[in-house]
């Protein structure tokens, strides 16, 4: 599925209704329904540009720790089943 807007580009959207533009305004001149509109304002409310780019770090960081921990997990699996069958 192809994004037509940036997360950088929401953001900039909804910057443009905090100022105060009309909110059918804003649809209309972006080609965006009322409800994408109000989709996006209640996940990237009041999130700046550098915070979203902050968020994308920290949430690669932890997809690549639970996949840390899930490799150490069956490893330690296999150990225990190995040991427990020598005995």
């Amino acid at each position: 599925m192809r994004k037509r807007f940036t997360e950088e580009q929401i953001i900039a959207v909804l910057k443009d209704a905090e100022a105060g533009t009309k909110t059918g305004d804003i649809c209309r001149q972006h080609g965006i329904s009322y409800a994408t509109f109000y989709k996006w304002k209640a996940k990237y409310s009041g999130l700046e540009v550098s915070d979203l780019r902050k968020m994308k770090a920290l949430e690669a960081e932890n997809s690549k720790l639970k996949q840390i921990v899930a490799d150490l997990s069956l490893d330690n699996r296999a150990l225990k089943d190995v040991l427990s069958k020598k005995f």
